[in-house]
């Protein structure tokens, strides 16, 4: 991620929708691709500030109504529709009950972290669209919560009452317990992981989807010898073996992960959201001035994975310094490697001219 400018000279983030120092309000303009101060012209339409853009906008309907997002809509002629979506928006098929207590805050936390899953998949040029727009499979998100009676607390939830985080057909389901930070801090506990982040989830999901779009039925041999057979044990039959048995000793030599090792998908899931991190950190490096880093866009994947190699070295240092969890806790052995090259080739061989990230 980067940074930008109010209009004031006050340093603006991804997701401000509001300059803490002179007010003003800002969001996102898809015209430019970035976070820019909004002049007010009449009700919900504003031009974009960038002197360079000057676009007409209109407030995302969760920006004005709900307050969980901060991204406009491009304006034609017409009036503006107060319904109307932001290109992030668009994807909700589900969105949490908001007559509950602390719901919009987990939806707000939520659609920060879409937001920023968005955005590199912008800046990588990977397609993606809705069913309302054709695209095939389309992708969509629901955000639910398990179903709990208020008067039965103490029996234990069934199957059909429970939210389980994944994906299936394009459909991306997050549970948003998982947008509770305690909730979230006691699951990475229970399960040893070392980081557990609500990105995380949406890159590893994202991965899937990936998978269904560009693998499936076009390159399942090249996955097959990178990640092993995926038919072969079947899902259920690698499930009920990781949940009975554990990762295999030594994983750590040929996986990204514990989860990894489960099945052949959740491999390249993990390798897939590997990847997106090693993007996103890198784009960020370069453009906080963290350098020297290469371009994502444009440089060598060895180029990447040494710049990763040395930044993570100088950040969990640093972190250590403050006391805090390692800033990346991986070991990227030269298996590991080799699985995200292939995501790495996947990618830019995929990539798309997107135009909405400067």
């Amino acid at each position: 991620m980067k940074t930008f400018d109010c209009i004031c000279g006050n340093t603006l983030f991804f997701e401000n929708s509001q300059c803490l120092s002179c007010g003003q309000d800002v969001g996102w303009c898809p015209a430019c691709g970035s976070i820019r101060t909004l002049r007010h012209e009449r009700e919900n339409v504003y031009r974009c500030a960038n002197t360079d853009c000057g676009a007409k906008l209109a407030k995302c309907h969760n920006y004005v109504v709900e307050n969980v997002c901060n991204r406009c809509v491009r304006l034609n002629d017409a009036a503006p529709d107060p319904s109307a979506l932001c290109d992030c928006c668009v994807y909700n098929d589900t969105i949490p009950d908001l007559s509950i207590a602390g719901n919009r805050e987990k939806w707000g936390r939520l659609e920060a972290a879409k937001r920023r899953l968005f955005y590199t998949l912008d800046l990588l040029g990977l397609p993606h669209g809705t069913a309302a727009s054709g695209f095939d499979p389309p992708l969509a998100f629901d955000f639910k919560a398990d179903s709990i009676p208020s008067n039965e607390f103490w029996r234990a939830m069934g199957k059909e009452e429970r939210v389980y985080t994944g994906h299936a057909g394009g459909k991306i389901t997050i549970n948003i317990r998982e947008a509770d930070p305690a909730e979230r801090e006691s699951i990475r506990v229970e399960f040893d992981e070392a980081h557990r982040t609500l990105i995380g989830h949406f890159r590893h999901e994202i991965g899937h989807y990936y998978w269904d779009l560009l693998v499936k039925g076009k390159r399942e041999v090249d996955s097959i010898r990178v990640f092993g057979d995926h038919e072969n044990p079947s899902y259920a039959e690698a499930l009920d073996r990781h949940y009975r048995e554990g990762a295999p000793t030594g994983w750590q030599q040929n996986f990204i992960s514990a989860y990894a090792t489960m099945h052949p998908w959740e491999d390249f899931a993990e390798t897939f959201a590997a990847y997106l991190e090693l993007t996103s950190v890198l784009y960020t490096a370069n453009n906080v001035g963290l350098g020297p880093v290469p371009d994502v866009r444009t440089a060598g994947f060895p180029e990447m994975v040494d710049a990763k190699r040395r930044l993570s070295v100088a950040m969990n240092e640093m972190n250590r310094t403050m006391g805090l969890l390692d800033f990346y806790p991986k070991i990227l052995m030269t298996p590991v490697v080799e699985k995200m090259r292939f995501v790495h080739e996947l990618v830019r061989s995929n990539s798309v001219a997107s135009g909405q990230v400067a």
